[in-house]
């Protein structure tokens, strides 16, 4: 076993694999670790987006697990990469090449978790709406400065809260805020709409009406180009002063720039967001991180133990199925017919 700097372990075993951006050290206490018994196995805790120290230090890789969007894999990175072969991950890829990895014969496999909600981004929706609509940060800040109480919260009880975007989260989102009695309200595209319909959900007459009525809406939708800046400046300027919206998708599903904008016009009033343009978010100066009608934190819907192991047991999963010559989940099928799939070197 060998230390590196802002790396955990190595064991020299089997297949050379490498998980990135394990920044707590999490992955190899998982039950779900045992799955790679037999492989070759190097742990990085810290972030790097260099090509070239990623290049370096993913030289000898066979097998790349990715922990969702922290690093972007994209051609100058993979063109330096020749003994790659498979890329594990859950969830979306939009930081992935696909093109690239298809035609250099790399396989990326990536469960979508059907059926299976993250009831961990659920949970922080949850928090962030609770916390923000009782000032619970700047309570809490207000006590350790020595002056008590600062202001007055809003309850959630009888409160409008609308769901836009009817996906698994969305669902689990709007069962709990039924549970805390408030009046949910769904918006989305017109299939989705149908299905919360006949869920037995309300579904608001327009997306203006959606807009106009909600005191509590949160962002529940996949970033894709349909659904890249879905939610205008003109959106956000019908939502009431008392307002409040949650993001815990994707921050590229509001225009650029209209959130803050909104925000310092008074309309929403407040905004609770976990997912920001750019991840990691290192600039303190960051107007969402210094407004005081804003409540942020650094992506941490999906970072539980319980979430962990879900998800890396799908992606260990899927090493174990493509180590045995039967790949799983296989996002880029084409490559499994290609010339250009790689083998062992």
């Amino acid at each position: 076993m060998r230390c590196l700097p802002g790396l955990t372990t190595i064991w020299d075993l089997n297949m050379n694999i490498t998980i990135l951006d394990d920044y707590f050290d999490t992955v190899r206490t998982l039950p779900c670790f045992a799955k790679l018994a037999g492989h070759q196995v190097t742990i990085w805790n810290d972030h790097l987006q260099d090509v070239d120290g990623l290049a370096e230090r993913l030289a000898a890789t066979e097998i790349l697990v990715l922990i969702r969007e922290r690093t972007k894999i994209r051609a100058p990175l993979l063109e330096r990469l020749p003994r790659l072969r498979l890329i594990s991950q859950r969830s979306v890829w939009p930081h992935i090449d696909i093109e690239t990895c298809t035609r250099l014969g790399i396989v990326i496999s990536s469960d979508q978790h059907a059926g299976t909600p993250s009831y961990a981004t659920a949970e922080m929706t949850l928090a962030l709406m609770l916390a923000a609509m009782r000032q619970i940060p700047q309570q809490v800040a207000s006590l350790k400065a020595g002056t008590w109480q600062m202001g007055v919260g809003q309850t959630l009880r009888g409160k409008t809260l609308g769901i836009y975007g009817y996906g698994r989260i969305g669902r689990a989102v709007a069962d709990y805020g039924r549970a805390l009695g408030m009046n949910v309200v769904i918006w989305a595209r017109e299939a989705s709409r149908a299905r919360a319909v006949a869920d037995g959900w309300t579904v608001a007459a327009s997306k203006a009406e959606f807009f106009e009525t909600c005191d509590v809406l949160s962002l529940h939708m996949r970033l894709n180009s349909a659904t890249r800046g879905i939610v205008q400046a003109s959106d956000l300027a019908q939502m009431k002063p008392s307002a409040l919206i949650v993001n815990t998708s994707r921050a590229e599903l509001i225009e650029a720039g209209a959130l803050v904008a909104a925000l310092r016009a008074g309309r929403p009033g407040m905004a609770a967001v976990d997912v920001h343009e750019e991840e990691p978010l290192r600039e303190t100066t960051h107007p969402l991180l210094n407004m005081p009608n804003v409540l942020a934190t650094p992506h941490i819907g999906y970072v539980t133990r319980d979430e962990y192991e879900l998800q890396f047991s799908d992606i260990f999963d899927q090493i174990v199925s493509f180590s045995a010559g039967t790949p799983t989940n296989v996002v880029n099928p084409d490559v499994l017919a290609s010339a250009a799939l790689r083998r062992p070197v």
